[in-house]
């Protein structure tokens, strides 16, 4: 008899929907990953605060608190994974709200099965790769002063950019699609003042040069 193949982890996947639920746990653990589901909010965070997944697929729209609270209590930003939002609304607004508290990135409904696989193995790997280059990265101890700060995605963002990556490899790099990561540049532009990329450049590269004096 064959072996089983290990877990590639343990994905949370929040949804009331019990069909979105099913098709989410055939499909990923079809793919190698341990799919453990849950219909609200609450159940999620019973759990999420002493276990680390892989990865959590949280849906905007569930009952109880909304996947935008439940994401503000896991500290999406500093929470030890990547965490993806979902939604069958197309709303635009909300994805923005949802990427500032710290979601990854976006997904709306209706998905196809092999999209949602591709895209969060190429966000857990990239997750994965970053953790292990953080306390290498130059822009995250960078300071800008008079303005807001940038949050620690955007740091991994504006490091892309200042390296030279396109919106398309600077999203590869992160696990990131290409329309969040223009979110992202569009809001750190905004905090440091910049008017185009350039401009971004010379902020950033002057920064450097006083930080080293």
């Amino acid at each position: 008899m064959a072996e089983k193949a290990p877990s590639r982890g343990e994905i949370f996947v929040v949804d009331d929907d019990p069909a979105v639920r099913d098709t989410l746990s055939m499909v990923l653990s079809a793919a190698g990953y341990q799919v453990i589901c849950f219909a609200d909010g609450a159940a999620l965070l019973a759990i999420a605060r002493t276990r680390t997944p892989a990865c959590i697929l949280l849906d905007v729209h569930i009952p109880g608190k909304s996947g935008l609270d439940i994401l503000k209590e896991l500290h999406g930003e500093d929470y030890p994974a990547p965490i993806f939002m979902v939604s069958g609304q197309g709303d635009i607004a909300m994805a923005v709200s949802a990427i500032k508290n710290g979601a990854l990135d976006f997904i709306e409904k209706p998905f196809r099965g092999s999209e949602i696989v591709a895209r969060l193995d190429e966000a857990i790997e990239a997750y994965a790769r970053r953790q292990a280059q953080s306390t290498s990265s130059r822009i995250a101890a960078l300071h800008f002063p008079g303005r807001e700060p940038l949050t620690r995605r955007e740091r991994e963002v504006l490091e892309q950019f200042t390296a030279g990556a396109s919106n398309k490899e600077a999203g590869r790099h992160l696990g990131i699609s290409p329309r969040t990561i223009e979110d992202h540049r569009a809001n750190i532009m905004k905090k440091l003042g910049a008017r185009n990329a350039a401009d971004l450049v010379r902020i950033v590269m002057t920064t450097q040069r006083q930080g080293q004096i």
